[in-house]
This record gives structure tokens, C-alpha cells and sequence, in this order.
């Protein structure tokens, strides 16, 4: 049903979250970014509350092992959900129930955590992990979009995906990047990563916008003088 990857950049210490699901509109329910506090990625069968819940209680002080800890003790049928967790000091655990769909897989890596559930391969995870390893000097927004690709060419889930999205934080309150593909018949990681091709080169732009307007390039649109 879903596959994903969560992961910190060493440099600038960005958190994000690429994720993709055979379902519709995987990236409205499952990531979730904040910055200077981690990501999170609540899946299988989901339960969206549970992705700001981790955040919450990260940004109250406690370590990711101790957040997944007070989620398994207290939230109600915790056995079909499926947890990933980062911190902004690339800290990881997890959450997999005893009532996962089909195939599952995780694997951990420096400064990333990948897992999913029906999946083709248990070996999907790894796949993923490998491949943000070996891609340190991109942007995290493209190392986890590769990384997601790669997953899916190890075998992705057992039939195909329809959706697709990637969520990352700076240091804004908003995500500096928060795209998704909500429905395709096939290919929407490709799509995805088309998408935030055409989106990076305007992704500083609308940060400077939004913090200080007067230093701002020209809109280039219709009507702007």
C-alpha cells in the first residue's frame, strides 16, 4: 500500500519525507515535516493524527524512542499501523504493527529510515536507504525523490502506485517543499519528480517572498509592472 523515506540533510540540516502509495492521495494523510523538530511518516493503514502526534512530542523534548514508546502504550489499534520518525539530529525508530498488509520492509541508514508495507520485495527499504547514502551533495528534496525512485525500480509494491508526494522543512514554518502527484493511473513518481524539477529553480524565490517582499524578483506574470 506504501513505501516511503524519511531523511535529514547533514549540511543543512533539512528533514523531509518522500513517500508512494497505490492509494489516492498518499501525501495529503502521511508526511509530516517541521522544522527544527524532524519528520514523521504514519502509514499502512493510517491514521494521519498520529504523524503531527509524534511531532508534537518531539517538540516537547522527547527523544524519537520515547515518542513511538508513548504512541504504542496509549493510541488504540496500533497493531495495523506502520510509524517512521526523525529528529533534527537524524535520530530514528519505528513503529511496524502486527497487522501490517502484506509485505513490509525496513531499513535503517545514516541519517534516513525507509519502510512500507505490501510491497513486492522486502528488500524495497533498502534499495531506498543505499541510495540517499550515496547521494550526500544534492538537495535532500532530490536525494529522497531518487531514493524513492529507486525503490520503486527494486520493485515498489506488489501492483502499481497511483500517488506520490515529498514534504521537506527548512527553517520556516512552512515546508520550503511540499508537492504531490494526488492521481495517476501510472508513473507518478516520475511525474513527482518532473514536478519538483520545475519548482526548484522558483523554490528560494518563494521563500524570499514571503520573508521579505521588497528584496523579491518580478513575479513574471500578467499585470506585473
Amino acid at each position: 500500500m506504501t513505501f516511503s523515506l524519511i531523511g535529514r540533510c547533514e549540511k543543512t540540516n533539512m528533514v523531509g519525507v518522500a513517500i508512494s502509495s497505490s492509494s489516492i492521495s498518499v501525501a495529503s494523510r502521511c508526511p509530516w515535516v517541521r522544522a527544527g523538530v524532524g519528520a514523521a511518516s504514519t502509514q499502512n493503514v493510517t491514521d494521519p493524527s498520529l504523524g503531527k502526534l509524534m511531532l508534537d512530542y518531539l517538540e516537547k523534548g522527547l527523544e524519537v524512542t520515547e515518542v513511538i514508546d508513548k504512541i504504542i502504550k496509549q493510541e488504540k489499534n496500533i497493531e495495523y499501523r506502520q510509524l517512521l520518525l526523525i529528529d533534527n539530529k537524524g535520530n530514528t525508530s519505528q513503529h511496524t504493527g502486527s497487522k501490517i498488509l502484506g509485505i513490509s520492509g525496513l531499513e535503517k541508514g545514516s541519517n534516513c529510515l525507509a519502510a512500507g508495507n505490501m510491497l513486492k520485495s522486502e528488500m524495497v527499504p533498502k534499495a531506498m536507504v543505499d541510495n540517499f547514502n550515496n547521494n550526500p551533495n544534492v538537495h535532500l528534496a532530490e536525494r529522497l525523490l531518487l531514493a524513492l525512485k529507486a525503490g520503486l525500480d527494486e520493485g515498489g509494491e506488489e501492483g502499481p502506485v497511483h500517488s506520490a508526494g515529498i514534504k521537506v522543512a527548512d527553517n520556516t514554518l512552512w515546508p520550503l517543499v511540499d508537492l504531490r502527484i494526488d492521481w495517476l493511473e501510472s508513473k507518478p513518481i516520475e511525474e513527482l519528480y518532473k514536478l519538483w524539477k520545475a519548482f526548484e529553480p522558483q523554490m528560494k524565490d518563494y521563500k524570499t517572498r514571503a520573508l521579505n517582499p521588497s528584496e523579491s524578483p518580478s513575479y513574471g506574470v500578467p499585470g506585473d509592472l
